[in-house]
């Protein structure tokens, strides 16, 4: 049955997610102003010389680092110049896919050359398309380029609806191909007998960590197994998902806000939803309480309910996305330091703390999976929990009963 409940929140938390991403806006869309002419006229980019060296200034280096934490078209495993001093892009596309003037429109993201401020135009079903700031836009009728207003933005060009399977989507379809295919082994082991076999083995004692250490203390024992199925998605999709960032592919699902805001949004509609008229009358009436303080305490007990999944958002974005950007910067050591340190002095300090910050990024990502649900269980069980005031009343009145015999 908890298998049942885990691949029926599985496939609504996927696709509640694909969706968000694919409407998520991750970078600004604007242009640099390296773009301008020297008139000062914001006219079509021009593509510009690709025979460009290491990136080794501070400026470049943070671009680099805030272009590989957003999300992308494509995937770019690492980029060299040629001896004809060209750059080139080793790698590979993925499906754009958008809707437009005319209609919906696919293409593979490689015919944009790996160029996203607008200088490559796509024609596609008689639109034309240029991609600017990882952001698609198709120009409008009679454009042959796009065009820049003084705040660098174009001026004759607007967005699309782009359905786009995109790094973070792909991510996490990976992430519930793999939890559909090792809890459907799991979920069939348990058929053939008691005891798992085979990899079920590692996710056994998993499920028994999440149920016996989040769930039962947190909901109780009479209604953790109606969120187990929740929890458990949760936990292993966070996990997996975390784990998928910290491979050369350069996912960084969990480090987008719009992913983690759904997410959050999950356990508040689960928490709001499920709450019991306990959870709502010490919210809005609280009793025991003297009716001004009350009317003090009610808007803050609101105000709460907004910020326990706002504080689960903002935490696994803020610590998932600082992890990559320490990695990266100290990737870069290799670099700013080469002369200073040499070369290969560079690459060997860079190469050590990067393996030092490595695997401690590999218990972080644990650790943010386990966070995120423990408090997520956490919330569910403040709102389904029983207050037996009336008891606790009867038992005043007959001691104050005894105490008046005595």
């Amino acid at each position: 049955m908890i298998a049942q409940q885990l691949r029926k929140c599985l496939v609504t938390l996927v696709f509640s997610l694909v969706s968000i991403a694919m409407f998520s806006s991750n970078e600004n869309t604007t242009l640099p102003a390296q773009h301008a002419n020297e008139h000062g006229q914001h006219n079509t980019t021009e593509s510009h010389s690709s025979g460009g060296g290491l990136i080794d200034t501070k400026p470049e280096i943070d671009a680099y680092k805030k272009h590989h934490l957003a999300d992308s078209h494509d995937f770019s495993l690492f980029s060299y110049t040629d001896s004809h001093g060209k750059r080139k892009h080793v790698g590979f596309s993925l499906p754009v896919i958008v809707w437009s003037s005319k209609g919906l429109v696919t293409f593979m993201s490689s015919e944009f050359h790996h160029n996203d401020d607008g200088s490559v135009i796509v024609t596609k079903n008689g639109a034309k398309f240029a991609k600017i700031h990882s952001k698609i836009y198709e120009l409008d009728a009679g454009a042959t380029a796009v065009k820049l207003d003084n705040d660098h933005h174009a001026t004759n060009a607007h967005k699309v609806w782009d359905f786009s399977i995109t790094k973070s989507v792909l991510g996490m379809l990976i992430a519930g191909l793999l939890m559909l295919l090792l809890f459907g082994g799991l979920a069939k082991g348990y058929k053939k007998g008691p005891i798992p076999t085979g990899f079920s083995r590692v996710l056994e004692p998993l499920v028994i960590y999440v149920r016996d250490e989040i769930a039962r203390p947190n909901i109780g024992e009479k209604k953790y197994r109606k969120y187990m199925g929740f929890l458990l998605t949760v936990f292993f999709f966070i996990w997996i998902l975390n784990l998928l960032g910290l491979t050369p592919f350069g996912f960084n699902v969990t480090g987008n806000i719009a992913v983690t805001v759904c997410l959050a949004i999950f356990t508040f509609l689960i928490t709001t939803f499920t709450a019991n008229k306990d959870y709502w009358k010490h919210i809005f009436w609280m009793p025991g309480v003297p009716v001004p303080m009350k009317i003090v305490l009610m808007p803050i007990e609101i105000l709460g309910m907004f910020t326990k999944p706002f504080s689960l958002l903002i935490r696994l974005f803020a610590n998932i996305t600082a992890g990559h950007a320490v990695v990266m910067g100290l990737i870069a050591v290799a670099y700013t330091a080469r002369e200073t340190l040499g070369l290969a002095g560079g690459f060997g300090v860079s190469t050590l703390l990067t393996l030092f910050i490595s695997l401690i990024e590999l218990l972080v990502a644990f650790l943010q999976a386990f966070i995120f649900t423990m408090l997520s269980s956490l919330f569910i069980g403040m709102a389904v929990e029983e207050h037996d005031h009336d008891h606790a009343h009867d038992a005043e009145v007959h001691g104050a009963e005894d105490n008046s015999i005595v």
